[in-house]
């Protein structure tokens, strides 16, 4: 396998409700499904979510395809055409902190780990480690 992808479903906070990992063979829509279907695994979750924010990689057929099986609304959140540069998009933030606060753990500087399952299993080793820390504070 060369090279991994993850995804997230985060709430407001930033806090992890649902992550897969997978090979860097499969595409941005594919892996959305395939975290959205790992997340009808908690009914609760999904009974939760009225709107998920994502990125313009995931922009395509996986709009009418989350229309079709869920109640929330997928919106993507699409970078201005007038904009040279980096720029912060609304809402896409918070996975992007997310993502940041991951990449401080030493161990996901590489990836180590033979299976996906396993990396997914650190991650949320690692976020529950960062909000044990915070409520210690």
């Amino acid at each position: 396998m060369k090279g991994r992808k993850r995804h997230v479903i985060v709430d407001t906070l930033g806090l992890i409700l649902a992550v897969v990992v997978h090979g860097a063979q499969i595409q941005d829509r594919d892996g959305a499904k395939l975290l959205l279907e790992r997340a009808s695994a908690d009914p609760a979750l999904l009974a939760s979510l009225q709107k998920l924010w994502a990125d313009g990689g995931y922009q395509g057929t996986l709009e009418d395809w989350v229309s079709e099986h869920y109640d929330f609304v997928l919106e993507i959140v699409k970078r201005p055409t007038d904009t040279v540069g980096f720029t912060v998009l609304p809402h896409r933030w918070i996975v992007e902190r997310t993502l940041a606060w991951l990449s401080r753990c030493r161990r996901f500087a590489k990836d180590y780990e033979f299976l996906p399952a396993v990396s997914e299993q650190l991650i949320h080793v690692a976020m529950i480690g960062l909000m044990t820390r915070r409520l210690a504070v």
